[in-house]
């Protein structure tokens, strides 16, 4: 975590079935956590850039989220789009020691 980032506790990793993911909203902009089944957490910008789809409700892979609208994908990663799209903003996400998400966002 770099030090111009904010740190928000969003709730229990329970709350989000392995292998799918989640939309919260986190400093003012919705988020999309992302529980894969290898037991990683990724986050990333809840909205499709190419139609405002739900990417949260996304087909789901290790490494991509698939847009349920139109089928466009992106990297979990590094946001980078696989099908031509433009970029989604990816934010550092964590578990606790309670067992909840955190996200950081930019200061």
């Amino acid at each position: 975590m770099t030090a111009a980032t904010s740190s928000h506790r969003l709730g229990p990793l329970a709350d989000i079935p392995v292998g799918e993911g989640r939309a919260y909203p986190v400093g003012g902009t919705q988020v999309a956590v992302f529980r894969l089944r290898s037991g990683a957490v990724h986050a990333m910008a809840a909205v499709c850039p190419h139609a405002g789809g739900p990417l949260a409700d996304g087909q789901l892979d290790e490494s991509v989220v698939v847009c349920p609208l139109h089928l466009n994908a992106w990297d979990l990663a590094g946001g980078r789009s696989t099908t031509g799209q433009p970029p989604v903003t990816v934010y550092e996400a964590e578990v606790d020691e309670n067992g909840h998400v955190v996200v950081h966002l930019p200061a």
